[in-house]
């Protein structure tokens, strides 16, 4: 898919055509799509698809005459029926007169700048575009994270009391979420180092200068909060693995318990389904011989059941 926007004094509005100052937004592009974007800005057709691999790391390319900046994306999956959060690349192309982004899936974080809802947005103010791209991303982030929290202490209260996997297959789940967010915070924030020390790669003033500091700080807090979240949902696991297996053998327990209890009448009623003489059985003449037997053999497991409860294993 292929989207062309232009900022007007009042408005943003999807044209048709290349214009001087546009944003053209590429998503899963087909090869005549990219091929006729390459073609229009003289770009190498690799480096307008790179995005398009989801495996691609996060960097800057300068060329002659253009620059591609590649920074990774959360962007929500679904895996085991529930919705976990992914990264993926996100390709941004500055030319001469246009800026051109291109990702696998529409993206969540341009969808602020297509509803003109990001302020001091212009598509022909291409380098504060790029700017306020990464900060944004770098707050999708931190809004992920946070996120992330609150899902792993749903979790943790209903492992408590689980003796099933789910729970420690959505916590590792969740781990898996914040390794790859580790991996592609760490490559986001070369990204932002990079074009706060190279003055040759965009043009900034000053508040720009500042704009790239924040997005700085934000994109290393996201790294701090993803590295202390993983080690707590690592420990949670590992915790929990022990817990889910120790509910498991209290039940298991229990129930050696009640048919250790069971057992006790068992045998009296056996005893009485032997085929013998019935002037041989006891209680036979005697006419509330069946509830008696009942009662008595129930009453016999009075005793096990205090020794139980005096050792503590109910």
């Amino acid at each position: 898919m292929k989207q062309i926007f232009l900022s007007t004094e009042t408005h943003l509005e999807e044209i048709e055509s290349y214009q001087a100052g546009v944003w053209i937004n590429l998503v899963n592009p087909s090869q005549s799509e990219s091929m006729e974007v390459a073609e229009y800005y003289n770009l190498d057709i690799a480096d307008l698809r790179a995005p398009l691999d989801a495996e691609e790391t996060s960097r800057v390319t300068v060329e002659d005459h253009y620059k591609l900046i590649i920074v990774d994306v959360p962007i929500l999956e679904e895996r085991n029926n529930k919705t976990y959060y992914v990264t993926i690349p996100l390709g941004i192309i500055l030319v001469d007169d246009a800026i051109i982004t291109t990702s696998l899936q529409d993206l969540q974080l341009l969808e602020s700048f297509r509803s003109k809802k990001q302020r001091n947005f212009f598509t022909f103010m291409r380098s504060r575009f790029v700017f306020q791209i990464l900060y944004r991303n770098a707050g999708m982030y931190l809004t992920a994270l946070r996120q992330i929290e609150r899902k792993s202490e749903m979790v943790e209260k209903r492992l408590h009391e689980s003796t099933r996997n789910e729970e420690l297959i959505e916590l590792m789940e969740l781990g898996k979420t914040i390794v790859y967010f580790q991996a592609s915070l760490k490559t986001n924030e070369r990204v932002v180092k990079k074009l706060i020390t190279s003055s040759r790669i965009l043009k900034k003033y000053e508040e720009d200068e500042d704009l790239l500091e924040d997005t700085l700080i934000d994109t290393q807090q996201a790294l701090e909060m993803a590295n202390i979240y993983g080690n707590i949902l690592t420990g949670m696991s590992d915790a929990f693995a022990s817990i889910i297996a120790n509910n498991q053998n209290v039940i298991m327990k229990a129930l050696a318990l009640f048919t250790i209890l069971l057992e006790i009448p068992t045998m009296v009623f056996s005893a009485y389904g032997m085929n013998v003489l019935e002037s041989s059985i006891p209680l036979s003449g005697h006419p509330w011989s069946f509830a008696i037997v009942i009662i008595l053999s129930f009453v016999a497991t009075i005793p096990f059941i205090i020794y139980f409860i005096y050792k503590r294993w109910f």
